[in-house]
């Protein structure tokens, strides 16, 4: 997005791409189809210790730029959950054809295969090292801009390159973690999640005063899906997430038109009416489902409403970078100006996307802070 917009400018840019082709990352993102921006994104879907910084990126750059800009190059979106907007062909490929065709046409330079070996500032501007399968050269360059993502997905080239560069210059680095990323679950409970594998329930997962209401996956490792993912990124080690498997619904409310009606169903049966019969079987471990609803005791009753309403997870960790969306952290917003992305201690250097402590939750969030962290650098360089 830098390069094309520097090329729409008639400006003249290098991309250094370490992969061996262009937009790796983005062919995978949705599960192929690519959710590339969100209709409803406002800073409060980032994560960031300085979430204002965002104002005056996202004033210069709006999700209606992005939807105008994609439909320019003919792809329309479709909106589908929560805002997240695909391309209608369903293709992530279409995406990455955009800036293909824009850098062709605007010539600006592509060098595939180019692994940046180091960075060193000079009186004109930058030195770039860079190694391929041909050798080693030397790239001069009054501007320098570092996109190169965060830490998920080693085997696409993910690195911590960028994080690198910022230390080297002595610029502040916010710790980084896995961010949507599936959780694990070990110890004494990890069969019960594992006999659970791909089963699927909507709900209210809940950790730190953050909520979000998706599905959740049960997985032979522990615990993934929507909702899991987006907490993951609120989540901290040794702290426990609250879910609420029935968050539609007052369980405490239907066993009291149970009773009004006579209560001769079983509480297997009642559950059964908003659960998997292979969920209602795995609850029998916490709860006696074989009781008729009209036998229930008051401390019963509590046990069924507290374990299907505030069903409490402790997860050992996460599956790390190669299952992660995204980075956490990254270089620190006070290190940047707050309108061109560009470095307070080094100018002429700028850092853009991922490698910046700015985390999108899932669902096209992460897209849009690309396209306008690469939009309001290219005004800059």
């Amino acid at each position: 997005m830098c390069a094309a917009q520097a090329g729409f400018l008639g400006k003249k840019t290098l991309v250094l791409e370490r992969n061996d082709k262009v937009g790796a990352k983005i062919l995978i993102s949705g599960g192929g189809r690519c959710n590339y921006t969100n209709t409803g994104t406002t800073i409060a879907n980032f994560i960031s210790e300085n979430p204002d910084f965002l104002h005056g990126i996202f004033k210069q750059w709006t999700v209606e730029d992005t939807i105008v800009f994609f439909e320019t190059y003919g792809i329309r979106g479709q909106e589908k959950t929560l805002g997240q907007l695909f391309p209608e062909t369903n293709k992530a490929k279409d995406i990455v054809a955009v800036f293909s065709k824009i850098l062709y046409e605007t010539e600006q330079d592509i060098a595939l295969n180019a692994l940046v070996k180091s960075v060193e500032k000079n009186a004109d501007g930058f030195t770039v090292n860079v190694e391929n399968s041909s050798g080693e050269y030397q790239y001069q360059a009054k501007k320098l801009v570092i996109a190169s993502g965060g830490l998920p997905v080693q085997k696409l080239g993910a690195s911590d390159f960028g994080l690198r560069v910022a230390k080297q210059f002595d610029l502040e680095v916010v710790k980084t973690a896995p961010a949507l990323v599936p959780l694990t679950i070990t110890g004494k409970d990890a069969d019960w999640y594992s006999s659970l594998a791909g089963n699927s329930v909507f709900s209210k997962v809940t950790v730190a005063g953050m909520s979000f209401e998706e599905n959740i996956l049960f997985t032979h490792w522990g615990l993934s899906g929507p909702a899991i993912l987006q907490i993951s990124s609120y989540w901290r080690p040794g702290t426990e997430i609250i879910i609420n498997l029935l968050p539609n619904f007052n369980l405490d409310h239907l066993i009291k038109e149970e009773r009004q009606q006579g209560g001769k169903r079983l509480v297997s049966q009642l559950l059964n009416d908003y659960f998997s019969r292979k969920l209602v079987d795995a609850l029998g471990k916490f709860l006696a489902l074989d009781i008729k609803i009209a036998s229930l005791s008051k401390a019963d009753a509590k046990l069924i409403v507290d374990t299907v309403h505030r069903f409490k997870v402790k997860p050992a960790g996460d599956k790390g970078y190669d299952k992660a969306e995204v980075m956490r952290g990254g270089v620190s917003t006070l290190e940047l100006q707050g309108k061109t992305l560009e470095s307070k201690k080094i100018p002429g250097l700028y850092f853009g996307g991922e490698t910046v402590d700015v985390t999108g939750w899932l669902g096209g969030y992460n897209f849009q802070w690309a396209w306008a962290s690469g939009y309001v650098i290219a005004q800059a360089i």
